[in-house]
């Protein structure tokens, strides 16, 4: 049986013949980068802290946040989740403080009427 060229080779290709060791290459994709949108926090300060409605504003770049990444922009993700989180933290500290200074003044209120009565 006399093989021709082509049979040859196809029959070099494939495996190595020999008993040493095979050596093979491994690619180590990354999977997307994780974008926190802040839905969830921009949605609660939608609700209980809508200071100058800040929590409104943050919502509405969390909403643009999650299209940007189910369309495959990260970079756009991230920069509307950056956003939406900045907004967050403002509306959630001016809330904080507008509540901390009506629990002040209440308690100041409340102790000087105290006070009068005796």
């Amino acid at each position: 049986m006399e093989m021709t060229k082509e049979e040859h080779e196809v029959t070099n290709l494939g495996y190595p013949q020999t008993p040493g060791p095979v050596m093979s290459t491994v690619v180590h994709v990354q999977a997307d980068t994780v974008v926190r949108d802040h839905i969830v926090w921009s949605l609660f300060n939608t609700l209980f802290f809508n200071t100058c409605c800040l929590g409104f504003v943050a919502f509405a770049y969390s909403v643009k946040s999650r299209d940007r990444k189910m369309v495959g922009d990260v970079i756009g993700a991230q920069r509307f989740a950056s956003t939406a989180k900045c907004l967050n933290i403002c509306a959630l500290t001016f809330a904080l403080l507008v509540l901390v200074s009506f629990l002040i003044h209440f308690i100041v209120v409340s102790t000087s009427n105290i006070s009068r009565q005796y």
